[in-house]
């Protein structure tokens, strides 16, 4: 069986790329179609891996002025020859799954999230953009994406969601079923700590809505060490609001931020997430969490045994949950043996499982 794997963007390395990792061990000599690549930000493996990048890759300042190419990119990803392949798998939480197959193949979707910026995030997406010019043909493109993108989930012969979160949003607007099949966490990269630090810790892009301003808000006001890690463009807001006891260290490797997370009091998730990888990272680590309690936090964070909930989006709410943090007990053993249930051993069993029943 020929197989060919699809996966938005190779620039930048996040949890759908680990997803995509587990995909390349898995089938080891599919080619990974993409509609652009910066391999100087994607782990060694990549710069060995068969890449087939779309025509935007050739397009002048295409690495850093991909995102006001919208337009095209429905375009890019459809040119795709995928006749000579027997199996398409695309990891999708933007254009990948609108590859054009033919009846004799089989489509599966691993879905991490429907565009949110189409569907969830439309009205901040558009406020984000400060351009005047482009800020006005912004929802033309945005409404022609989100009917393609609705169009395209058609293609698609079986949706894997990676959260339940994920498949309500994808029963809601694409009408389609799906099977959940969590993603994995690199259970081996994190350890148990001897010592726990006087520090609580954020690990993420920055971007608005991850919600860290909330975050930096309570924390100013108990005056308590928060240590943030990660990059992206609302960082010099945050700095900005940031006081004495906030550390933001910008972006950090995985040896690092496996140290961090050892050592913290316990991790810390505001945004509402489709799922959610880094707080398994931290629970990997036997660290507690403290999150929304909206999102895929609800299906990896149990409460009282691996983390706390706060129930709304404010800083007042996260204090009054970082106020009580203390009253309770965590196992470290605990926590960590909980995170183990989302191994890449796992997550890989159950999507050849998936694929199996599919394709026999």
């Amino acid at each position: 069986m020929k197989v060919a794997i699809i996966h938005d963007y190779l620039n930048q390395y996040g949890g759908a790329e680990r997803v995509l990792e587990c995909f390349m061990d898995l089938f080891p000599d599919a080619p990974i179609y993409t509609l652009l690549s910066d391999l100087s930000k994607m782990p060694d493996r990549f710069q060995t891996a068969t890449i087939r990048n779309s025509f935007i890759q050739k397009v002048l300042f295409s690495r850093s002025q991909y995102k006001k190419m919208l337009g095209l990119l429905p375009l890019a990803i459809e040119q795709f020859d995928l006749r000579e392949f027997d199996l398409v798998l695309s990891t999708s939480s933007a254009f990948a799954k609108g590859v054009i197959t033919n009846p004799a193949q089989i489509h599966i979707c691993y879905c991490h999230t429907p565009m949110r910026y189409v569907w969830d995030l439309y009205h901040q997406y558009l406020q984000e953009n400060k351009n005047p010019i482009y800020k006005t043909i912004l929802p033309f493109i945005l409404h022609k994406i989100r009917n393609w993108d609705q169009l395209t989930a058609q293609r698609v012969d079986h949706f894997v969601a990676n959260s339940y979160n994920v498949a309500k949003r994808i029963s809601k607007y694409y009408g389609r079923e799906s099977t959940v099949i969590h993603p994995p966490v690199q259970f081996d990269r994190y350890s148990l700590s001897s010592s726990v630090q006087d520090y609580f810790l954020i690990v993420s892009r920055l971007i608005p809505y991850k919600r860290i301003d909330i975050v930096i808000e309570a924390f100013n006001e108990l005056n308590w060490p928060l240590v943030i890690i990660g990059d992206g463009y609302d960082r010099k807001r945050l700095e900005g609001m940031a006081g004495p006891s906030i550390k933001l260290l910008g972006y950090q490797s995985d040896e690092i931020i496996a140290q961090y997370y050892s050592n913290c009091r316990a991790f810390i998730m505001a945004g509402e997430e489709d799922f959610g990888i880094t707080p398994l990272e931290a629970q990997a680590s036997g660290r507690p969490v403290i999150a929304f309690r909206k999102g895929g936090a609800l299906e990896t964070v149990v409460e009282y045994k691996t983390g706390l909930f706060f129930d709304e989006q404010t800083s007042s709410s996260l204090i009054n949950t970082l106020r009580v943090f203390d009253s309770y007990s965590f196992d470290p053993v605990q926590i960590r043996n909980h995170a183990e249930s989302f191994s890449e051993e796992n997550f890989k069993e159950k999507i050849m499982s998936f694929i199996r029943g599919v394709t026999t």
